[in-house]
C-alpha cells in the first residue's frame, strides 16, 4: 500500500517538474521574442521622411531624390514674421559652416501654406537665405499627407492684421534625417547655428 502511494507521489512530482520545465521553455521563447522586438525598435528610426511635392523650380521631388544625403527639413511659410526667417537664417549659417561637407547635406523648406506658397512664391523666398535650400509645396491634400508622415502640426489662424487676413501656427522644430531618410534628430526653435553645426558634424 505504501509502495503504491510512493509511486503516485513520484509520478505527481515528475509531472510538476515537466510542467515547470515547459513553462520555463515558453518563458524563454517569449523573452527572446521580446528582446528581438526591443532590438528592432531601438535600432529603427522613430519615423521616416516620405513626401511627393513640387520644388520651387516646378520639379516633382520625393525623399528618394536625396538618398545618400542628410536632410535638414523645416516646415513653415513665406509670410511667417519671425520663426521661419530666423530658422532659415540658422540653416544658412549651418550650411556655410559645413564647408566641404555641405554637399552631404540637403536643406529643405516645406510650406504649410500651399494656398499662397506656390513654386513661384517659394522661388523668390528661399534663395534669400541660401541658394542650396530647396522649397517644396503641393496641393493642400499633399501637404496634409506629408504632415502626417513626419509628423508635424499646423493650423490656419484668422488674424485681421496679417497678410490676406490669416497666419499659420506650426511645429517650429528643425528636423534631421539620415542618408536613408530615417529620423535622426531635431532641434527646437531658438537653437543656435553653432549648436546645430556641432551636432551635425559629429554625425556626418
Amino acid at each position: 500500500m505504501r509502495a503504491g502511494l510512493s509511486l503516485t507521489s513520484a509520478q505527481k512530482f515528475l509531472w510538476v517538474l515537466a510542467g515547470v520545465a515547459s513553462l520555463a521553455f515558453v518563458w524563454l521563447l517569449l523573452w527572446s521574442d521580446y528582446r528581438a522586438d526591443r532590438a528592432r525598435t531601438d535600432n529603427d528610426p522613430a519615423f521616416v521622411a516620405a513626401f511627393e511635392l513640387t520644388d520651387h523650380q516646378g520639379v516633382v521631388r520625393t525623399e528618394e531624390d536625396f538618398s545618400g544625403r542628410w536632410m535638414l527639413v523645416f516646415f513653415g511659410f513665406s509670410n511667417c514674421p519671425d520663426v521661419c526667417p530666423t530658422t532659415l537664417s540658422e540653416v544658412a549659417a549651418v550650411m556655410d559652416g559645413l564647408g566641404d561637407n555641405a554637399a552631404r547635406v540637403q536643406p529643405i523648406f516645406i510650406t504649410i501654406d500651399p494656398e499662397r506658397d506656390t513654386p513661384m512664391a517659394l522661388a523668390e523666398f528661399v534663395p534669400l537665405f541660401d541658394a542650396n535650400i530647396i522649397g517644396l509645396t503641393g496641393t493642400p491634400e499633399q501637404i496634409a499627407a506629408t504632415s502626417e508622415t513626419f509628423p508635424i502640426f499646423f493650423e490656419r489662424i484668422e488674424e485681421a492684421t496679417a497678410p490676406d487676413g490669416y497666419t499659420m501656427g506650426h511645429t517650429s522644430h528643425l528636423f534631421l534625417f539620415d542618408p536613408e531618410a530615417g529620423f535622426a534628430d531635431s532641434w527646437p526653435y531658438g537653437t543656435s547655428a553653432e549648436e546645430i553645426l556641432a551636432d551635425l558634424e559629429e554625425r556626418i
